[in-house]
């Protein structure tokens, strides 16, 4: 089948499904389409408009988008959305190519469906955990595949539970805190960007200037985990990207990243991803771009 001409060809690998891709968009909620790409260094997004509403989450790598000439930020955890009436321009950053999910869906109470997630059109914020928000992309992309006569209904309702997870998993600033807010935020940040370096928390606190003790505060408060357990999501997403873009054995890239076992690698991959790292880079890789 042919790639629609919404469908970005700027990709390395990816794994898509169509449900309805000539949808009533005065009619029922309905998806469109969706799945998981790997995008080129050189990947840019530039649209005006768009016909259906989309939620995007950054699953690994680097980028920004400028959704309504607001500019955000790109990286593992962000979710952001557009939809009819959104100008919106999306780029990864070349050194670290983003691995992102995303679903297109339309019809009467799709606006409202963002609003219920608290990611009105346009709009982004941060989920923690975000393999929490992964687990119902995939559940999507599973499910779209089932020929039974109810798969319809349980698309819809993951695309309803996904707005309740982001709604629950957004990262939200208690009233009266701002200034440790930026805290985190600039800890966060400093953390995602070179947090596959590191090896503890104390590490991570001291190129954060603050103390661990109040790393560990701001993270309970604001991310509801720890920077520790952050730390470890990151090198697996970079894991995720050694595996896609280099000729790396899995024992090479668990080396690569501090990980003394292969084995409890593998096992913490699979934690993060449902899959061992043979089967992820074997499912992205699978369904090739046409």
């Amino acid at each position: 089948m042919a790639l629609p001409t919404f469908v970005s060809r700027q990709v390395q690998q990816a794994t898509r499904y169509f449900l309805d891709l000539n949808p009533n968009i005065g009619g029922p909620l309905a998806i469109v389409c969706g799945g998981c790409e790997r995008v080129k260094p050189d990947y840019l997004v530039q649209r005006a408009d768009f016909p259906f509403f989309c939620v995007e989450l950054i699953a690994a790598g680097e980028g920004e988008a400028i959704l309504n000439g607001r500019r955000c930020v790109l990286y593992p955890g962000v979710v952001f959305s557009y939809g009819p009436g959104v100008p919106h321009t999306i780029r990864t950053s070349p050194e670290r190519p983003m691995l992102k999910y995303y679903v297109d869906f339309t019809g009467v109470g799709a606006s409202e469906l963002l609003e219920s997630a608290t990611l009105p059109s346009g709009g982004h914020l941060h989920v923690n955990p975000v393999e929490e928000i992964i687990h119902v992309f995939d559940s999507l992309q599973r499910d779209s595949s089932s020929e039974h006569p109810v798969s319809g209904e349980i698309c819809l309702t993951l695309l309803k539970l996904l707005a309740l997870k982001i709604r629950e998993r957004a990262v939200s600033a208690p009233s009266g805190e701002p200034k440790s807010l930026a805290s985190y935020r600039r800890a966060r940040q400093l953390i995602e960007q070179n947090g596959h370096l590191w090896r503890t928390a104390a590490e991570a606190a001291g190129h954060c200037g603050i103390t661990p003790e109040y790393l560990s505060r701001l993270f309970a408060t604001y991310g509801h985990t720890t920077p520790y357990k952050l730390m470890a999501r990151i090198r697996l997403n970079r894991a995720a990207e050694l595996l896609l873009d280099t000729n790396l054995k899995v024992h090479e890239v668990a080396s690569e990243l501090g990980f003394s076992d292969p084995f409890h690698f593998s096992r913490s991959f699979k934690a993060l991803y449902g899959a061992s790292p043979e089967q992820f880079v074997k499912r992205i890789r699978g369904t090739g771009v046409a």
